[in-house]
């Protein structure tokens, strides 16, 4: 890696052992540096205006700021910088709000090293990351949305029972990388479902075939 950028981190956890430990084993890959530990959101807010990194590591259980916020406040300031959710099982109800809030994906902290030193690097090049467990769940709350709503999506426009699915999505605000790796479709397969959408509701792009949605929801 010598002579090549490194891949700036920072840890975001309340827990500071964890987070030092975490920033160790980050720091033993030489394609990674971690510029920095902070303890919640504001902490960590404070330390990107000092030292911006690629990827910000954040726990989504914090005090004063959670994961969430923090996360929407990240990609508001500084929209270029990846952020990657630490999370146990049980905080399945956050999922759905960092993601729309532009997280990059989830990470359950029984992780391997190897694996989050991976996940790390391939959120930096773009890449949704979502455990198996974690978009299953994804994709189980979509449906249960879809339930209520599909028969007026249906009866106003005549969308087969996967574009409903994908529209709620949509109108929920996942973006079709976020929607192809919860419903396991290739991002091509995706788009081809959303410019159909964008067909039978009479729109001509994202914005105005949500404001169709939400129109007879």
């Amino acid at each position: 890696m010598s002579g090549e950028k490194k891949i700036r981190v920072l840890v975001v956890d309340d827990q500071r052992d964890l987070a030092e430990e975490i920033g160790n084993i980050l720091q033993s890959d030489e394609a990674l540096t971690v510029v920095g530990v902070a303890t919640d959101g504001f902490d960590a807010l404070e330390k990107m205006r000092e030292n911006t990194p690629d990827v910000v590591l954040l726990d989504i259980r914090m005090p004063n700021m959670n994961g969430v916020v923090a996360t929407q406040r990240i990609k508001s300031d500084y929209p270029d910088v990846k952020v990657l959710i630490l999370t146990t099982f049980d905080d399945s109800d956050y999922i759905l709000n960092a993601i729309n809030n532009g997280a990059s994906g989830y990470l359950l902290k029984d992780i391997s090293a190897a694996a989050l030193i991976d996940a790390v690097k391939n959120a930096y090049e773009g890449d949704t990351i979502l455990p198996a467990k974690i978009a299953k769940r994804i994709a189980a709350a979509a449906q249960h949305v879809a339930a209520d709503r599909e028969i007026k999506l249906t009866r106003a426009f005549g969308l087969s029972d996967r574009e409903v699915e994908i529209a709620l999505m949509m109108y929920e605000g996942f973006t079709n990388r976020q929607i192809s790796a919860a419903l396991k479709l290739s991002e091509g397969t995706t788009r081809n479902y959303v410019s159909a959408i964008y067909v039978k509701t009479h729109t001509e792009n994202r914005a105005e075939a949500i404001a169709a949605i939400k129109a007879v929801l």
